[in-house]
């Protein structure tokens, strides 16, 4: 629907479609990929702490310098190769701006983040979506050629499949003029991060979010791990744009955050011991699932149709993410839970799918 206020642009944009956050009505939420575990104890101490509530009448470090430097410190790099925005999304934004607004088209894959398509439709950015192969696993190969460059997150979403660290250097040596960026919002859920090959190649982007692992959706706060000048383009953007993005709260407790390894470690590892016993069990209930190292399935119920399924699990409480669109519209994506949401969905589905 356009508006006479509108630009031509905007009326022509299709935005982004995210998942349901219901509101009243309690429900098992297996939706929208949150963590089921709170955040770290030590971020979440901070909020009683009164010098961070005075620091709220003051603009934030519009540098985020501790912040930067907890995610240095973590990742083993240098404080000037990171890059901090209000949740992945925004660092994903400007990198679009940054990066992709060239002549050859971006490159991602027909089966992904949907909010890659909306961000080349806001800056005008042609590209093209090389097919997943049937398992919708990804073939390197396809991302040979001109290009504006590269992004695909590891793991892929909504598949959940992750690509090995060689086939990432594979890419990277295939676009070496280009910028190659490897969104991994999921990947402390078992895949292998590329941050270590970021020193070797001046074309790698690493974006991670702490909205997923770090349970602080809720903050949005993400940032970026690239070489200097990199990290340069991102910020020429960003002081174009806004100043002052990252708030005072979120730099604290996001630094907190970071620092607790030991906590993000524990916190990982149920959700992943979960994820493969719940594939496990879907299996038993004749669903193909696919291989995964994020916290989610993506699950192709037999016995009845993926939006009949997706319909009847919403009747008993329980959202799970449905897709009408080409490839996966027979499949569901199921958010992974606490042990007990879990139960429930399984048991939801053994009633539904019962002949």
């Amino acid at each position: 629907m356009s508006n006479p206020f509108w630009s031509p642009a905007l009326a022509g944009l299709e935005p982004y479609v995210p998942g349901e956050q219901p509101r009243g009505r309690k429900l098992v939420k297996l939706n929208t990929n949150e963590n089921p575990y709170p955040p770290s104890p030590r971020a979440m101490a901070l909020l009683a702490d009164t010098e961070l509530a005075d620091a709220l009448r003051r603009y934030p470090d519009p540098e985020s310098a501790d912040l930067c430097a907890a995610i240095a410190e973590h990742y083993g790099v240098d404080s000037g190769q990171v890059f901090v925005g209000n949740g992945s999304d925004e660092v994903l934004a400007h990198s679009f701006y940054s990066f992709f607004r060239r002549d050859e088209p971006l490159l991602f894959p027909d089966v992904t983040y949907s909010f890659y398509p909306v961000y080349c439709q806001l800056y005008g950015i042609d590209y093209r979506t090389p097919a997943l192969r049937d398992d919708f696993s990804i073939d390197v190969q396809d991302y040979a050629g001109p290009a504006a460059g590269v992004i695909l997150p590891n793991p892929n979403a909504p598949s959940g499949r992750c690509l090995p660290l060689a086939k990432i250097e594979q890419l990277l040596q295939l676009q070496p003029e280009r910028v190659v960026a490897i969104d991994e919002a999921y990947i402390d859920f078992g895949g292998d991060s590329a941050v270590g090959l970021v020193a070797r190649y001046p074309n790698l982007l690493v974006i991670r979010t702490l909205s997923k692992s770090h349970a602080l959706a809720g903050l949005r706060l993400g940032f970026a791990i690239g070489q200097q000048h990199l990290i340069e383009g991102l910020n020429r953007t960003k002081n174009s744009f806004n100043s002052y993005p990252v708030d005072s709260v979120a730099q604290r407790l996001g630094a907190a955050a970071i620092a607790d390894g030991a906590y993000l470690a524990e916190s990982c590892g149920k959700v992943i011991a979960t994820r493969e016993r719940v594939a496990a069990a879907l299996q038993a209930l004749d669903f193909e699932v696919v291989p995964s190292r994020a916290n989610f399935l993506l699950a192709r119920p037999t016995a009845v149709d993926a939006e009949s399924l997706y319909l009847a699990l919403r009747e008993r409480g329980i959202l799970v993410r449905y897709f009408n669109k080409p490839r996966i519209a027979g499949y569901l994506r199921i958010s992974i839970g606490t042990d007990g949401e879990m139960d429930q969905l399984l048991a939801a589905c053994r009633e539904i799918c019962s002949p």
